[in-house]
């Protein structure tokens, strides 16, 4: 892998409820040209990042039910019409994931369709869904089960985890992720993974995409290990 296809599995986040729009834009201009595929960014900044990375490759990602999942499906879908309209081509949703282990799985796969029916006409079919399965409360089977019914609602790709769960992402839940969705879908691993090597590992696994708040950071890395 090179370091522009590196970068491009690359989704730089920047999801800390503790940041304002000052520090916000200052560390967009400082990401907009280092060749990632989103900066995935809090809801009330997507405007904001929109203007930010006009004329770039990258694209805006923002989070939908975030970080919790048991928003009301119509809450999600508002959501999720508005970040397009304010200019994200990417939504991360949170699966219902009380819902789904309580075995009301038409509630889940309803909740996913609305919204990849919702982006889709918003975004007159340019934008994606990816849904995060918050894996650290799922076991194997249920990962392998909620990645099935993401892709039978319609999802682009499958993720690990917000973040703000039990756990983050592990390579054994890529693993299982890419081999149920096989090439229906795509697989991001987020949560936790800090350094190169992790990056690495979570995509030699299987995962198209990375959701990490330290891309730069891996990138350099990068450059250093091709240096010596």
């Amino acid at each position: 892998m090179d370091r522009s296809a590196l970068a491009a599995a690359i989704d730089q986040t920047l999801l800390k409820p503790t940041v304002g729009m000052r520090e916000a834009h200052e560390w967009m201009q400082r990401n907009a040209g280092l060749g990632f595929a989103s900066l995935c960014v809090s809801p009330f900044l997507v405007p904001l990042a929109a203007e930010v990375l006009a004329g770039t490759s990258t694209t805006v990602c923002s989070v939908v039910g975030f970080p919790l999942g048991y928003s009301l499906t119509e809450t999600k879908t508002e959501e999720a019409r508005q970040l397009i309209e304010l200019g994200c081509t990417e939504i991360d949703m949170v699966m219902n994931i009380g819902a789904f282990l309580g075995g009301e799985l038409t509630v889940v796969e309803e909740d996913i369709a609305q919204v990849v029916e919702v982006v889709r006409k918003a975004s007159h079919g340019r934008g994606l869904v990816k849904v995060i399965l918050e894996t650290g409360h799922l076991d194997a089977e249920q990962i392998a089960h909620a990645c099935r019914l993401s892709v039978q609602a319609g999802a682009r790709f499958v993720k690990t985890s917000t973040g703000f769960g039990p756990r983050g992402a592990s390579v054994e839940d890529v693993r299982i992720m890419r081999q149920t969705v096989g090439d229906r879908a795509g697989v991001k691993a987020a949560g936790g993974i800090r350094d190169l090597e992790t990056a690495l590992a979570m995509i030699e696994a299987g995962a198209d995409r990375i959701g990490t708040s330290s891309g730069a950071e891996i990138l350099a890395a990068f450059d250093a290990a091709e240096r010596s």
